[in-house]
C-alpha cells in the first residue's frame, strides 16, 4: 500500500535533514531582500514571507495526527522538527518588524497596544514560548502529564496566527481565509476526536 512506503521512506529521512531543508528559506529570502529579489518593499515582503511559512509549519503540526489516522500515514517523528520551525520563523517574524521595520522602542509598545492585529500575534508568539522552551525530553520526563496539557497551547497559537493574518491584510483576500479554514477545520476534528475519546498525540512529543 501506498501509505506503507511513505511511512517505510519516512523512517529512512533522519530529523536533522528535516531541520535543514525546512530552515533553507529563511537565508534565501533575506539574500533576496538585500538583493531586491522581493520587490520595491522588501521589509515588507520579508516579514509576510517569515509570517506565511510560520502559520504554514503550524498548520502542517497539526495535520500530522489526522494523517495517521486517516490515512495511515506515520510522520510523528517529524512533529518536534516542524514545530519548533515554525517558532523559528514566528521569531524570524518578529525579529523583521522589531528591528527592520518599526525601530523605535516607544512605536513597537504603542503599535501592540493599538492595533489588534498586531496585539493578537503577539498573543499568538507569547503561547509559542513555552512550548519552544519545553520542546525537550528533560522537560517531557519532567512536567509529564502537565506536559501535554501545556503542549494543547498550539492550538490556540495557531488560530490566534491564522486571525492576525484575516486581520492584518486589507479588503477581502481568499488566501488568509483559506488558511483560517484550514485551521478551524482541524481544530474542529480534534474536537471531534476527544467526544469520541480517541487517542490524541501532543504537537511537539517526537523526534
Amino acid at each position: 500500500m501506498i501509505n506503507d512506503r511513505i511511512n517505510a521512506a519516512a523512517r529512512k529521512v533522519p530529523t536533522w535533514l528535516v531541520y535543514i531543508l525546512c530552515a533553507l528559506p529563511a537565508p534565501w529570502m533575506f539574500y533576496q531582500g538585500l538583493t531586491g529579489g522581493l520587490g520595491v518593499e522588501p521589509i515588507k515582503a520579508l516579514e509576510h514571507e517569515y509570517g506565511q511559512l510560520a502559520l504554514q509549519f503550524l498548520i502542517a503540526g497539526l495535520v500530522i495526527t489526522p494523517l495517521r489516522r486517516f490515512a495511515g500515514v506515520n510522520l510523528l517523528r517529524f512533529r518536534r522538527a516542524i514545530g519548533l520551525m515554525a517558532f523559528f520563523y514566528v521569531t524570524a517574524h518578529l525579529a523583521v518588524w522589531l528591528v527592520l521595520d518599526v525601530q523605535v522602542p516607544a512605536q513597537i509598545w504603542a503599535d501592540i497596544v493599538k492595533r489588534p492585529y498586531i496585539t493578537i500575534g503577539m498573543a499568538g508568539f507569547l503561547l509559542l514560548v513555552p512550548l519552544a522552551v519545553t520542546s525537550n525530553m528533560v522537560s517531557i520526563r519532567r512536567l509529564g502529564r502537565t506536559w501535554q496539557k501545556l503542549h494543547k497551547l498550539v492550538y490556540s497559537a495557531a488560530l490566534l496566527g491564522a486571525l492576525h493574518f484575516v486581520l492584518l491584510v486589507k479588503g477581502f483576500q481568499i488566501e488568509p481565509l483559506l488558511y483560517m479554514g484550514a485551521v478551524l477545520v482541524l481544530l474542529a476534528m480534534r474536537v471531534k476526536w476527544r467526544s469520541l475519546r480517541l487517542p490524541r498525540a501532543p504537537f511537539i512529543s517526537m523526534g
